[in-house]
């Protein structure tokens, strides 16, 4: 007993110390032990008796919470790195309290002025700087636009994958082509089974889109909880899955969500975006029309929903149905193995065997619905298929609307496939194709149920982003709270506000056949100069010792003019080369780096008074 009361005795004085300065000391130290029995056994002390038992605890509790609301909330970083002023590329990098996480990983394909490059993919140099720290790569689905930049990813930094299962097997394939299917993690994930990566507490929610399996993403952190849509639209009626999970998402909403990032394709779009169903009216109504005819139907190779409902008719309309493009082929193989897509025994069957059916009896699904140069559809415009001529007895379905930029290839496919004589239907008014993003309504239905704090629109060229910016002000989001990013922005959220801080490296990398990255501007810029104003080059040979020309000069063209109509002009050319190296000495002869160069400069000169073209000049001397 004695030991418990010297144990409580320094707690007394301290503690009434800060909660009532203007108290002596020498008071507080002799009342302070006898107030608690007197309390206990008369029960006659006002109220204020028990108080100085309990004073010492009270100051103690409070402290911290006023400590708290006079520090900084916890900040959480969003770094988007890809997918802002471009449709496609996305990648965002989340940071707080040093732990990251990646959401998708995604390649855009060159626009018209990249020559030869195959497709784009984003700058990993800020990830690879950050490796140890990030705890793993969410996908949201499986477009190629959120998953194609993966194996790139890969082969410089190890990181596990949380997807769902589609998308799982369509990384897989994806994977496989690169050799890195082994030595990666993947983790399955589902909507509403929660996750942890260091700090970030990440839930999937199920919401519509054009493929199977898309999630959007609750991630919760410390600095609170960010909401990132992924591709989506609301869809009452899908074709499988359910709607999207509105629930979710307005819980999430009823307790707090400090930013919304979500999809801005459609934003310029008022009104909703048409159901998956609306398609298959169409479609059954233009395989009655087809009659006799054979059917090809051109789609994209991940719109399963898609592919399913043209199975579903060929069943119905007594049609066998073969698939036609690597990506179709393998989609469909492996989404057929993991249950996504149904079909009757007998029904599919190989490509290689559509000549054993009569035309009415065949449904082919093809790739190509962009006009992509080697894509099936394209080879079958170009007469060059291997197992498919098209002609008058065929009714082509091209079941896309052109990607900006593509009409021009699309244009050049169904004419190619008219003048064979096929019946081809790519207009919009058909209802071939829907949008699997959500236009204005549906993005408004998010804002006001999410009711975030802030808003970052994300996954659009600008005035996609700006157009959804105006949106979400439209619905009651403060014009101080919604900033329009770019990529390499750092934006630093939390409850006291939002900040930009400095920017981390972002950009595009070209990969070009088994290079990546070995293609950049300089490159770009000869590449366009080339096809442009074409080439020519100079070719000379001279004496180390003398500085004589002893062989040359010599000009070869390539892309400038044709040379058998353009002699006089290539050998006036030829004789401005042996001009300038007759006015020059041995010695100057020796510096091959100012040789080329008034070459250059001389033949460049006399080509554009000629013709007013510069083609490329390059020089070659060659020392004996």
């Amino acid at each position: 007993m004695e030991n418990n009361q010297k144990a409580s005795r320094p707690r007394a004085p301290r503690a009434p110390k800060a909660a009532t300065p203007g108290v002596s000391d020498t008071r507080q130290s002799t009342a302070a032990p006898a107030a608690k029995p007197a309390a206990s056994q008369t029960g006659a002390v006002p109220a204020a008796a028990p108080k100085p038992a309990r004073r010492p605890y009270h100051p103690r509790r409070r402290r911290p919470a006023a400590a708290s609301a006079g520090t900084p909330a916890v900040p959480v970083k969003i770094m988007p790195l890809g997918g802002l002023g471009e449709v496609g590329k996305n990648i965002t990098l989340y940071e707080c309290q040093g732990d990251m996480i990646l959401v998708d990983c995604g390649i855009v394909f060159p626009d018209s002025d990249m020559f030869g490059v195959d497709l784009v993919i984003p700058d990993f140099t800020y990830v690879v700087q950050n490796k140890d720290r990030i705890k793993g790569v969410v996908i949201t689905h499986g477009h190629e636009d959120h998953i194609g930049g993966l194996p790139y990813l890969l082969k410089e930094v190890n990181l596990p994958i949380y997807a769902t299962r589609l998308t799982i097997g369509l990384i897989t394939n994806k994977l496989e082509e690169h050799g890195l299917v082994r030595s990666t993690k993947m983790v399955e994930i589902a909507p509403h089974q929660k996750f942890k990566l260091g700090c970030f507490t990440v839930e999937p929610i199920h919401v519509n889109h054009s493929i199977p399996d898309a999630v959007a993403l609750a991630i919760t952190c410390p600095a609170g909880t960010i909401i990132q849509t992924g591709d989506f639209k609301i869809d009452y009626t899908p074709i499988s899955g359910g709607p999207t999970d509105l629930v979710t998402i307005a819980e999430y909403g009823e307790h707090g969500v400090l930013a919304l990032l979500s999809d801005s394709t459609n934003a310029e779009r008022p009104g909703f975006t048409a159901t998956e169903q609306k398609v298959g009216a169409s479609m059954e109504a233009l395989f009655s029309r087809a009659g006799k005819k054979r059917i090809i139907i051109a789609t994209f190779a991940s719109n399963l929903y898609r592919v399913q409902q043209l199975i579903d008719l060929a069943v119905k309309a007594g049609r066998k149905v073969a698939v036609s493009g690597r990506s179709m082929v393998n989609n469909t193989q492996m989404a057929l193995e993991l249950g996504y897509l149904h079909a009757p025994e007998a029904v599919l069957i190989d490509i290689e065997d559509i000549n054993k059916y009569p035309p009415e009896k065949i449904v082919l699904i093809t790739t190509g619905s962009q006009g992509e140069p080697l894509s099936a559809l394209s080879r079958m415009a170009a007469a060059s298929h291997r197992n498919v001529r098209v002609g008058e007895g065929d009714f082509i379905i091209i079941s896309a609307n052109p990607i900006p930029g593509n009409e021009k290839m699309v244009t050049k496919v169904v004419n190619g496939l008219l003048k064979l004589g096929a019946e081809v239907i790519y207009e919009s008014m058909y209802d071939v194709h829907v949008s699997g993003h959500a236009c204005q309504e549906e993005q408004k239905l998010m804002l006001t149920l999410a009711k975030p704090q802030f808003f970052l629109p994300v996954h659009g060229e600008y005035k996609h982003l700006k157009k959804h910016a105006q949106t979400a002000a439209a619905v009651g989001i403060p014009e101080k709270n919604i900033y329009i990013g770019e990529n390499g922005d750092c934006v630093v959220l939390s409850a006291d506000g939002l900040t930009v801080g400095e920017p981390v490296p972002a950009g595009a990398v070209m990969v070009d056949g088994l290079g990546v990255g070995d293609v950049g501007n300089v490159v770009l810029r000869d590449r366009r100069h080339l096809s442009e104003d074409g080439l020519v080059i100079v070719v000379a040979t001279i004496d180390a010792r003398t500085g004589e020309v002893l062989a040359g000069p010599d000009l070869v063209s390539r892309g400038f003019v044709y040379v058998r109509e353009s002699e006089k002009l290539l050998d006036d050319a030829r004789d401005q080369v042996r001009d300038v190296l007759g006015r020059m000495s041995a010695a100057d002869k020796r510096d091959f780096g100012s040789v080329k160069t008034r070459i250059r400069e001389t033949v460049s000169a006399f080509l554009y008074r000629k013709t007013k073209r510069s083609p490329m000049i390059l020089p070659i001397l060659m020392e004996v």
